[in-house]
């Protein structure tokens, strides 16, 4: 059980100051983990160090965007080999299966809510019914993961779930969530009479303006590495608390090891069963990373390794703090105790393993438009190709706010104070990526495609490898009417990004609409094939099949577009049109009236539903579908009357 974002003060039983009942009562059976470490404060890299039992830069994922590679063995995958059924209910975008994670899953249930917003994550509530269903008729033994989102900014406050104070919704979305989990476990222990293992744990934690930082990722102080971790297995686990360091790494080696299954292979974590059992009074030194500043505006990547009493910041000036006295990490100590950092230096440098994977890229289908919207914007080469002489994060605390209160302008549709903004950054720091990628997209939004090609282009020079720039070129140069460009650019984008399907149907489009039939289709099929169950990519191969005259395979994705996604479909009329052609009047009469107001094609669908019930007989249904074709479009009128039997009832 993981919950997002979730800091150890936000929870009852470490710091009593928000009422989390459901996490508190398996606390209290349970051994617990006050503060554990992550290592790295980011959704998708955090929660492949806990699958994998690696650290980020040997299981290769680094960063939001990333996928997992498929080399390093997952514990689902270890305990589906022993026999276990194995499911996972992800509720947020960057734990998409598109992303790696669902290795080892014989069920992965990572859809989300249509809508702007809920694209992104599904509520816990949600997740919870979707698990006990699947519970519900799981054969045992089964392994389940459950991850909840709501603490992720931005925050909504409940209100059967009132707090108080500055972090009042970030609390209250603590308190939805700890409510979904008393479901779950109730839901569970009705089905379930066996001894159950149970962990729960979070990613990462949140900052809340400490040390400059707004929500997490950018830096590596405890308020976004920590996180609460419980262990609770009943007759296995005894009930206790513990303040050693503990790691997210540590947790699948546990598990297995409590499980009585074979240990991962070359894993950087340890069971903790031994600490449980008080057969240990110290845990390995925490390796910490955040490529966040690198990846996303070019400053210095961090690292940093933690013991239980000390943190060392290994940035372009470090920073060494002694957690005991300093728990809110404000005085550095380096200068005072150069011995003590340069010793935590050598550790670090020891304990810091080669990459296994360099340079991995985003393999994704919406990261530019979800990512971006969740606050994440990266996709650079690794760390470790990183110039020396960046600026330190710290010095950039403040363009990094003005650069977010840009970026806040853009998500609020108001791009051209969004440009100003960014430019102002630009005046100061020219090669800043975030402020050249972003000011592109800007561009966009205001209706200046040529504007904004020339700006992503340059954020592609900057950055050759961000396909997500490359993405937001293709779609500029698209919009400007350069197609021969945009082929090229799109073509870059499905080399970065295979499984990007969306990328697929666009150069699809471009082929087609240039009469490069035979290309076309074949674009059109990788579409389909790497993403089946998107209805934007279906929707939009569907497009372009009509322009290539293929209406029978046309309708066929637009009705699978329809199942998949029944809330946001909006082409009822367009698909009915060309059931009409095919001579399925049946399923066309069904689709035409399931068209609204709303859709593109509504009103010449009601006029084709006129029609249709016109010849069925039906002369109140056919004039009230004539009326709100008319309603929603008055130019139709000559069409209607170019119609005897529609003509007829115009002149009653």
């Amino acid at each position: 059980m993981t919950v997002d974002t979730l800091r150890p003060d936000a929870v009852g039983f470490v710091a009593g100051a928000n009422e989390t009942p459901a996490i508190d009562a398996l606390a209290a059976d349970g051994f617990r983990f006050p503060t554990a470490v992550t290592p790295t404060p980011l959704t998708l890299p955090a929660h492949a160090s806990l699958m994998t039992a690696l650290l980020p830069r040997r299981h290769g994922a680094r960063d939001n965007g990333q996928v997992l590679p498929a080399g390093p063995a997952t514990l689902a995958e270890s305990l589906r080999a022993g026999g276990w059924t194995t499911a996972a209910f992800v509720s947020g975008f960057p734990l998409r299966a598109l992303f790696g994670l669902d290795r080892g899953f014989a069920h992965y249930d990572d859809v989300l809510p249509v809508g702007t917003r809920a694209r992104l994550e599904r509520a816990a509530d949600a997740t919870t019914a979707a698990a006990l269903a699947w519970i519900a008729s799981a054969p045992e033994p089964w392994f389940v993961w459950v991850h909840y989102y709501d603490p992720h900014d931005p925050y909504t406050a409940h209100a059967a779930f009132p707090r108080t104070g500055r972090q009042a919704a970030y609390h209250s979305e603590v308190a939805f969530a700890d409510d979904a989990f008393g479901v779950l476990r109730r839901g569970i222990a009705a089905r379930n009479a066996r001894p159950l293992l149970t962990v729960f744990t979070s990613d990462h934690g949140e900052s809340f303006g400490e040390h400059g930082e707004t929500t997490h990722g950018f830096f590596l102080y405890d308020t976004t590495v920590t996180v609460p971790l419980v262990v609770h297995f009943p007759g296995r686990v005894p009930a206790g608390t513990s303040t050693l360091p503990a790691r997210l790494v540590d947790v699948a080696p546990t598990m297995l090891e409590l499980l009585g299954l074979p240990a991962l292979g070359g894993a950087d974590g340890t069971s903790l069963v031994a600490a449980m059992n008080d057969k240990v009074d110290a845990l390995p030194p925490a390796h910490l990373e955040t490529l966040h500043p690198w990846l996303t505006y070019g400053w210095a990547p961090l690292r940093a390794l933690r013991t239980a009493d000390r943190k060392l910041v290994a940035a372009p000036r470090p920073e060494l703090y002694d957690l005991g006295h300093d728990p809110a990490e404000l005085e550095n100590l380096v200068a005072d105790r150069p011995d003590e950092a340069r010793a935590l230096g050598d550790t670090l440098a020891r304990l810091t393993p080669p990459v296994a994977k360099a340079g991995v890229r985003p393999d994704d289908e919406r990261v530019q438009a979800s990512l971006e919207a969740l606050g994440y914007v990266a996709s650079a080469p690794g760390a470790d190709e990183a110039p020396a002489g960046l600026p330190d994060p710290k010095d950039r605390v403040e363009m990094r706010r003005a650069l977010l209160r840009a970026d806040g302008l853009l998500r609020r549709e108001r791009p051209r104070e969004a440009l100003v903004a960014f430019d102002a950054v630009l005046a100061e720091e020219p090669s800043n990526r975030f402020a050249m990628f972003r000011s592109g997209i800007a561009y966009v939004r205001a209706g200046a495609p040529r504007a904004a090609a020339e700006r992503l282009a340059r954020a592609v020079q900057l950055d050759p490898a961000n396909a997500d720039a490359r993405f937001a070129l293709a779609d500029a140069l698209t919009r400007s009417g350069e197609q021969e460009r945009a082929i090229e650019e799109w073509r870059e984008v499905v080399r970065l990004q295979p499984r990007r399907g969306v990328a697929w149907s666009n150069l699809a489009s471009l082929l087609a609409a240039l009469g490069r039939r035979d290309e076309a289709k074949q674009m059109l099929a990788r579409a389909v094939e790497v993403e089946p169950q998107n209805p934007r990519v279906l929707t939009g191969v569907a497009e372009t099949e009509r322009l290539l005259g293929e209406h029978e395979a046309a309708a066929k994705h637009l009705i699978e577009a329809a199942r998949v996604a029944p809330d946001e479909f909006r082409l009822a009329a367009t698909l009915a049109t060309l059931l009409l052609e095919q001579g399925r009047r049946e399923e066309a009469r069904a689709w035409l009236g399931r068209s609204r107001p709303e859709d593109p094609d509504y009103a010449d669908g009601r006029l084709a539903l006129a029609r249709e019930r016109s010849v069925q007989g039906d002369a109140a249904g056919a004039s009230a579908a004539l009326h709100e074709a008319l309603a929603a479009n008055p130019g139709l009128y000559g069409s209607a009357m170019a119609d005897p039997s529609l003509a007829a009832l115009l002149r009653r």
